[in-house]
């Protein structure tokens, strides 16, 4: 099976790749096409396959990111969306190149023109010439309703301490994975429980949880990075 390895996006636009692919701006048929219309409220980009660099897209695709449609192009996408599981947005799109799959759905998280989370779902859709090499991606991009649950934020060695208690650790297994004493963890632990106001492990626990603070699907458990400062 082939593979297909992405260079890191950069924050800045990559003009370059951005001029390089002509924007298609009609939805694509055949191979590699979502089946049916697209909802009313979903956009559009076209994303380079090498870089997984915005070409061209919709100006609703843009307008959640404070950016109009020509400003987008030359962003990468992984620096405008990212998933709740880390590289896991990276991985599908390599399925995708390698033809291991022809589309998928993902939830992402993107920021807002005021620097605010706000969640969506996207869906990828490799496009292919009738030579069948890659011609491109298609990024269909659904807004949810609602944006990222508010909660506290955590410093990298407190996020550690959450994880383990999530994870079932005891306050000893806890001191020696993090090379702390027990006061320490029970210290850390007790802070935690008033900053969420709740008053028992099962309960801290159970608060982060509704309250977005770690990656879904991921086992054990991960806070989210954007819940880190």
């Amino acid at each position: 099976m082939a593979t297909t390895s992405f260079p890191d996006a950069s924050p800045r636009k990559n003009k370059k790749a951005a001029a390089a692919a002509a924007p298609a701006r009609r939805a694509p048929t055949g191979n590699g096409a979502p089946g049916g219309a697209a909802p009313a409220d979903t956009c559009r980009a076209h994303v380079s396959p090498e870089d997984l660099v915005v070409t061209a897209a919709d100006p609703g695709f843009a307008r959640p990111f404070g950016l109009s449609a020509d400003d987008i192009c030359g962003y990468g996408l992984l620096d405008l969306l990212r998933s709740p599981v880390p590289a896991r947005l990276r991985e599908k799109f390599t399925a995708l190149s390698s033809g291991s799959s022809r589309r998928f759905r993902e939830r992402v998280t993107g920021k807002d023109g005021t620097g605010r989370d706000f969640q969506a779902e996207i869906t990828g859709v490799a496009v292919r010439k009738p030579s069948g090499d890659m011609a491109g991606f298609i990024v269909f991009l659904r807004r949810s309703e609602g944006a990222v649950s508010a909660g506290p934020m955590l410093d990298a060695l407190d996020a550690q301490v959450l994880e383990g208690v999530a994870s079932g650790e005891s306050t000893v297994q806890l001191a020696s994975r993090l090379y702390l004493s027990r006061q320490g963890i029970e210290y850390r632990v007790g802070q935690m429980l008033r900053r969420f106001d709740v008053s028992n492990r099962p309960a801290l626990v159970a608060r982060a949880h509704a309250l977005g603070m770690f990656a879904a699907g991921q086992w054990p458990p991960r806070v989210l990075p954007e819940r880190v400062r």
